[in-house]
């Protein structure tokens, strides 16, 4: 048995009220989502200038195992972390520690966190502000985010344009969505992303598998999680950021800053305490 499916069969194991085992969250498996997802370095280079470019301190919202965070750390770059799962933070610690830096994390819901200190950079990653699932869930999380920021600081956040494709897309077909190799057997790793849309509502529930196949194609393991995200449009992400207090913002249509033009583009929102 690989490892990965050890530990996510472990948390699959969960009885919800004495009924069925419940289905993890992908964050309650942190080694395993590493496998997926570590090596992902898309954006690195934009969070690094960006935080390169804060002259003050950098808060990640929603730092998970580290994937950012940790090269900002490694790049000496003065930054924190907060994070609503305990399990992916106590990854990050163990591979900060193995890497020699010192992470300062703490575990919070970014819709209402408390830091010690006030940033001049709050950057959010890789789609996680579609975790809230409100509207009263967005504006706590930019309200707490704001009062973060030191005056003349920034909120930088990165969400995937919600394209027309992905509404028009049958729901309950698997799509494999990403291919790693385990480092250990040298298998392939699948994520496959099978959606329920609700497209009025802009809300995505995903049951996501991720399999270890082996050289000749068969699966040799396999462990499900589900999660959810609401994704939202240009002009709604400038009225949430209105409503939130936040002075001035500018959206964009990627990590190279050009604009917003097409769905297919990826969103990048700049917010600013004046």
């Amino acid at each position: 048995m690989s490892g990965f499916a050890s530990e996510a069969r472990r948390l699959g194991a969960r009885d919800a009220a004495g009924g069925a085992p419940a289905v993890p969250s992908p964050y309650d498996a942190p080694e395993l989502y590493d496998l997926m997802f570590d090596a992902l370095d898309f954006d690195l280079p934009f969070w690094l200038d960006v935080a390169r470019g804060a002259r003050g301190p950098v808060l990640e919202v929603g730092c998970g195992t580290g994937r950012v965070l940790l090269r900002l750390l490694a790049a000496g770059i003065d930054a924190d972390g907060v994070d609503l799962s305990a399990p992916m933070l106590e990854r990050l610690r163990h591979k900060a520690a193995a890497q020699g830096l010192r992470a300062s994390v703490r575990t919070g819901d970014m819709r209402g966190f408390a830091m010690p200190r006030r940033y001049a950079r709050a950057i959010c990653a890789f789609n996680a502000f579609a975790h809230c699932e409100t509207i009263e869930d967005q504006l706590n999380a930019l309200r707490c985010i704001r009062e973060h920021l030191v005056p003349g600081g920034a909120l930088v956040l990165h969400m995937s344009y919600p394209s027309a494709s992905l509404w028009i897309d049958p729901s309950g077909a698997p799509v494999l969505e990403l291919e790693s190799k385990h480092p250990v057997t040298g298998n392939t790793l699948q994520l496959w992303d099978t959606r329920d849309k609700n497209v009025v509502g802009q809300f995505q529930r995903s049951e996501v598998e991720v399999r270890e196949v082996d050289a000749k194609g068969r699966i040799v393991d396999s462990q499900r999680f589900e999660t959810n995200q609401r994704w939202v449009y240009r002009y709604e992400l400038e009225l949430l950021l209105r409503l939130s207090g936040y002075t001035r913002w500018e959206i964009l249509g990627g990590f190279a800053g050009e604009p917003l033009l097409r769905d297919d583009q990826q969103m990048i929102s700049w917010g600013w305490k004046d």
